[in-house]
């Protein structure tokens, strides 16, 4: 747990005449629709996940304090299998809108995944929520039933008691931003129903109307982290901006699923990890899945009729630790009441995922991703290949190469050592899928030149650290970018060379890019099977040209992925599936080795890889298996 105090408890001014009080937070973010505690992926129990935890320390949060208000920043309607079963079946009453109802939930924040299902079935959870619903930059369409759902800010009332025993009633202005990249990223899935401005903007532009109604105190539901912003429309980093405008007193942050204060979030002069503060404002981010609660304390001083912070306390408490061999372990036991609320859906997902779609003769994991071509990567680019090529196959693109661009979607980082896939060989079941491809995308095919292949190669190496040659054990990976960024493309093969500086400081890591064994030109045409995500130029990647789109369908690449499952079952065992040779490797460096943490897990599949160079070493205190790659 960490806790940052500033500022002079109420208690400690018992004699002083200037009326204090102190005021509570607490938030959850990016909880995307975990509700059980469990792993519908494994299905297995799981104390690092779950709703149903993190409601113990609300009420252990709320037991401590007289008054407290109850908060969720975004990204609760999607992102798990029960969410994927609620949203097949339309499961009513929503079990995450019922779930917040139940926990007394003040207002919530929307995140861009609350559109990732369409506006219908955003529109249908919202009309059942008994709390205020905000979004001061989504602006829907004067016709669209989104727009009477949700508001810009609410104004919370608490009547607290300050350090003389006086009742005063405090006023608290809760205002909510998302990405404003939602409009591109989901942008099928909304239909041109809702349009996203700018999120520093939009919140300066209603700090003012709050204060009109009375607000003591202003709180921003930001759906994005720290960082510099570009103009302020970082969807990762826009909370900086945010924390400076004039007459913000706190920030709530997510999106990014870190956890502040804590390790690994940004150092800029104006992110005091320390204070827990941005420009000198209280903030806190509650990592994902609801594994932490953020709690900020308000110690409020009245000035004439007014009230400013005078100090704060901050805490991300956690629902999980670690034992000394790095194991997850329980701190808090799930809410009994929550538990037997969504048990029904719980049930009812279990089985529904356990339908098979597929077999394979072998296990598929994602425990050396970031170090070889590896099996749960080259199944979607197998998929997506197949899937575009048939799409194509009868118009004038048809004789061009089709080449497949994805991603590992688990493969630790701040998941932890359990956020990998693992699929035991045997039957492939539909949680397995889900597993396989965890985020809504559709497909997407581009047509693209020799060139921009090698750049957008360039650009996924990036996370890479360079490395000295001749040099033992350095780090392999930047601990700040998350796995789904380092793209492979199959069809191809490549070397990335560690000894070079990444593509931002003019490096050239990509060496010996070839198509068929001849190197690729770089004025040849290909066409690349990719998705709705990172097709649009999202993660950075660099936004389609004019007339590049060739395929931008509704149909969900999982979906793909799932009938290529039963296309290969159907023609025979693991038919389409085995495992093809390794498209790209490191460049060879003598006498070099590098660092590189994975799933203990790992230690049981090293024979799976015998042209890596690989020696286990030791775990870490987060509970990593350390390996040393001889490059």
């Amino acid at each position: 747990m960490t806790a940052v105090l500033r500022g002079d408890h109420p208690s400690l001014a018992s004699k002083e005449t200037t009326a204090r009080l102190r005021v509570r937070l607490l938030a959850t973010s990016d909880l995307h629709m975990h509700l059980s505690a469990h792993d519908y992926h494994a299905d297995t129990p799981c104390v690092r996940k779950g709703l149903c935890l993190t409601a113990t320390l609300i009420r252990q949060a709320r037991d401590e304090v007289a008054g407290s208000v109850l908060l969720d920043n975004g990204d609760f309607l999607q992102g798990s299998p029960l969410g994927d079963y609620v949203a097949r079946e339309q499961v009513r009453p929503h079990p995450m809108i019922a779930a917040m109802t139940h926990l007394g939930y003040d207002a919530v924040n929307l995140g861009n995944h609350e559109f990732s299902l369409g506006i219908g079935a955003l529109t249908a959870a919202l009309t059942e929520a008994r709390f205020p619903v905000l979004s001061a930059n989504t602006e829907a369409r004067a016709d669209s039933a989104l727009g009477p759902l949700i508001r810009p800010w609410v104004v919370v009332q608490r009547d607290l008691t300050d350090q003389h025993g006086r009742m005063h009633r405090l006023r608290l202005g809760i205002i909510g931003v998302l990405p404003p990249e939602t409009a591109i990223w989901d942008r099928q899935a909304i239909a041109g129903e809702a349009q996203m401005h700018p999120m520093a903007a939009s919140v300066a532009r209603q700090v003012a109307p709050l204060r009109d109604a009375g607000a003591d105190v202003i709180v921003v539901l930001a759906h994005c982290g720290i960082g510099p912003a570009r103009d302020g429309t970082g969807p990762a980093d826009g909370a900086s901006q945010i924390a400076a405008i004039d007459g913000v007193d706190a920030v709530i942050m997510g999106h990014v699923h870190m956890v502040f204060p804590g390790p690994g979030v940004s150092d800029l002069p104006e992110v005091d990890s320390h204070a827990a503060t941005l420009h000198g404002k209280p903030a806190v981010m509650p990592g994902l899945f609801g594994s932490h609660l953020g709690v900020i304390d308000l110690d409020l001083r009245q000035e004439g009729k007014g009230w400013r912070v005078g100090g704060h306390q901050v805490e991300a408490r956690p629902i999980s630790g670690r034992d000394d061999r790095g194991g997850a372990t329980a701190l808090v036991q799930p809410d009994a009441a929550l538990t037997a609320l969504v048990r029904p859906t719980h049930k009812a997902t279990r089985l529904w995922a356990r339908g098979p779609v597929g077999h394979t003769p072998t296990a598929i994991h994602s425990f050396f991703a970031m170090l070889t071509d590896c099996r749960s990567v080259q199944i979607v680019n197998q998929a997506q290949t197949a899937y575009v090529t048939r799409r194509l196959a009868e118009g004038p693109l048809a004789e061009l190469p089709v080449l497949s661009a994805s991603a590992p979607f688990k493969a630790g980082g701040l998941g932890g050592p359990e956020n990998y896939t693992y699929i035991p060989a045997g039957d492939v079941l539909l949680r397995h899928a889900a597993d396989l491809y965890i985020h809504p995308n559709t497909i997407m095919a581009l047509r693209v030149t020799g060139a921009e292949l090698r750049r957008w190669l360039e650009y996924s190496a990036r996370g890479y650290r360079q490395i000295l040659p001749g040099v033992a054990d350095q780090i392999l990976l930047a601990p700040d970018l998350p796995c789904f960024v380092y793209d492979t493309i199959s069809g191809l093969t490549y070397e990335i060379d560690l000894t070079q500086p990444p593509f931002a400081q003019g490096g050239q890591r990509i060496r010996n890019l070839c198509w068929k064994g001849q190197p690729v030109d770089p004025e040849q045409s290909f066409i690349l099977a990719t998705n709705s995500y990172r097709g649009t130029g999202n993660g950075g990647y660099a936004p389609p040209r004019t007339g590049q789109v060739v395929l931008d369908e509704q149909t969900p690449n999982r979906d793909i992925l799932i009938a290529h499952l039963g296309a290969a079952l159907a023609h025979g065992e693991g038919t389409g599936l085995a495992a093809q040779a390794p498209g790209w490797a490191f460049t060879a460096t003598p006498e070099t080795s590098v660092i590189f943490e994975t799933s203990p897990m790992a230690a049981a599949h090293l024979d799976e890889v015998p042209h890596l160079a690989l020696t286990p070493l030791d775990r870490t205190p987060e509970g990593f298996l350390r390996l040393r790659l001889t490059l």
